[in-house]
């Protein structure tokens, strides 16, 4: 999972046959009640975490959740919808996070686009420490078909939008590269924290990647 420093709302991602914005649900339906979607998708969590995606079984995530299977299919359409609604939690999330961070910091009077790109990624850092059950499912190498596709998408946009940040000039080859690798870091850095289970340790780590980060974000004279 790439690093996110500014919302990339604005940007196309295509999205899985079968699901619509911000629900996985499949298109047509009205969505269930929040009591019920929380209830699937906190024992669809557990399951996946416990067995990984392919393993996991719809049985099972019915009965964590106390909600019948019928209902589930009718909700989220199955595995997919379910592991699809879980990652656009975890990015809307993180989306919420990062953008906040950028405007409080706007609002201060900073325009420096490093300290700018420094605060984004440690706000998304703490969001991944945050949210490392969920960050670390989605890191792994067990998603529904077609999800890498989905993923990878998603990073070329966090890098495009990285480097209008860092206001890199996007047709010389190098600033490209540079973006690409700042934000290759902040992703291995998120994974990290996923597998991170003390809270003075992941502190470390943010304040050890956001210093890594301003040293390489500062452009070669």
């Amino acid at each position: 999972m790439s690093g996110i420093v500014e919302s990339a709302g604005s940007g196309t991602v295509r999205r899985l046959p079968g699901a619509v914005e911000g629900s996985g649900q499949p298109a047509g339906d009205p969505g269930p009640g929040p009591t019920v979607r929380r209830a699937l998708l906190d024992a669809a969590l557990e399951v996946f975490t416990e067995r990984g995606y392919t393993d996991a079984g719809l049985g099972e995530i019915a009965a964590r959740s106390g909600v019948a299977v019928g209902s589930l299919f009718q909700h989220y359409g199955g595995k997919r919808g379910l592991y699809l609604a879980l990652w656009e939690e975890f990015r809307e999330e993180q989306e919420r996070r990062t953008e906040a961070t950028l405007t409080a910091e706007r609002g201060r009077g900073v325009d420096d686009p490093i300290a700018l790109f420094e605060a984004g990624a440690r706000a998304y850092l703490e969001g991944a420490w945050d949210n490392r059950r969920l960050g670390g499912l989605l890191a792994e190498d067990d998603g529904p078909p077609g999800f890498d596709t989905l993923r990878r998408q998603w990073d070329r946009a966090w890098v495009r939008r990285n480097a209008r940040l860092l206001r890199v000039d996007e047709r010389r080859r190098a600033g490209r590269v540079r973006v690409s690798v700042l934000t290759t870091v902040i992703g291995g850095a998120a994974r990290e924290l996923a597998d991170c289970g003390d809270e003075t340790e992941a502190r470390e780590i943010v304040d050890e990647v956001c210093g890594i980060l301003v040293h390489l974000s500062t452009p070669p004279r």
